[in-house]
């Protein structure tokens, strides 16, 4: 993998997405077997958390520990950030220690000038503009249930359908429509679309995005339906506008009569139940959400594998 950071899924070349996804294969398929895989054995990766977490902090952690590495948690009182120290002199400094950094935080750019001082690799483990390895570990998911070959994946146009908010991740499943032929649609209110820069650059890449504005058309070719919360953090002053525009994109047993009933359900989690989606359909047959929560498990040591494992 030449790409020394993961910051965004548009940074990555096709061929490197599709190291991630035959890396993780390799390694999910160890573990499933009990055989050691100690590929960062003597490594440390430090993970810097300004947003709270549960998969992120648990999956690196235990990722790390796999792979015969150890993680070191930072919160944001931990370090001297807090305190005025710049980006720069503590990407410096953490280079001189560690053998890469995961950093789940609010600015992306701080994400960006943290990767272009380090001298290590830098994970995004979450930014407001993106979540690279939600969506990597999202599609690794779909490639399990579609019977893809993670080594050489044809989506052949599978289509995914993404309800309500255009943020971090929707920004992100943008950035991958572009790597994959997969199509990518999105069905969010008016003024909640996915980041413009991105959606341009995505489309000038050749990717294949749309949105539709009315949730039963949307889901009624997809897949995939693919949701997530109205609020995210930061976000809680306008919660309660929130749920008045986003009512009518939720996902429940109603709108999920108009879809195929091969369609699966997925969803990043943590979900605010009954808001975004119901108990029926997230609990559901058709629902993988946490075959998508376990992946991430699998994907970032993927990740790590390949950027620290060199």
């Amino acid at each position: 993998m030449e790409s020394q950071d993961l910051i965004n899924i548009s940074d990555l070349t096709t061929t490197e997405v599709m190291e991630v996804f035959s890396e993780t294969k390799k390694l999910k398929d160890s573990l499933k077997k009990g055989k050691s895989t100690p590929v960062l054995a003597g490594k440390a990766m430090g993970m810097i958390f300004h947003k709270p977490s549960t998969r992120t902090r648990v999956s690196f952690e235990v990722g790390m520990y796999q792979l015969g590495g150890y993680a070191l948690y930072l919160s944001g009182s931990d370090l001297q950030l807090g305190r005025g120290e710049t980006i720069s002199d503590t990407a410096r400094t953490l280079s001189r220690y560690l053998n890469g950094i995961m950093i789940r935080t609010f600015n992306h750019q701080d994400v960006v000038e943290l990767a272009r001082h380090a001298t290590i690799p830098v994970i995004n483990g979450l930014t407001d503009l993106s979540h690279p390895c939600q969506v990597l570990g999202d599609l690794y998911t779909i490639i399990e249930h579609f019977k893809i070959n993670p080594a050489k994946p044809k989506f052949n146009g599978l289509k995914v359908v993404f309800l309500g908010d255009g943020n971090n991740v929707a920004n992100s499943w943008v950035e991958a429509a572009a790597k994959l032929d997969f199509s990518f649609a999105i069905c969010p209110p008016s003024g909640y679309e996915p980041n413009k820069q991105i959606w341009q650059a995505s489309e000038e890449a050749g990717a294949h995005i749309s949105v539709e504005r009315d949730p039963k058309k949307a889901v009624a070719d997809a897949d995939i339906i693919y949701t997530d919360v109205w609020t995210s953090m930061g976000q809680e002053k306008e919660r309660d506008k929130r749920l008045r525009v986003f009512a009518p994109f939720q996902l429940n047993s109603s709108l999920m009569a108009k879809a195929k009933k091969s369609a699966k359900v997925m969803h990043c989690l943590p979900a605010h139940r009954g808001e975004e989606a119901t108990d029926e359909v997230l609990d559901g047959p058709t629902s993988i959400i946490f075959d998508q929560a376990e992946n991430r498990l699998h994907v970032q040591k993927g990740i790590m594998s390949l950027l620290m494992g060199g």
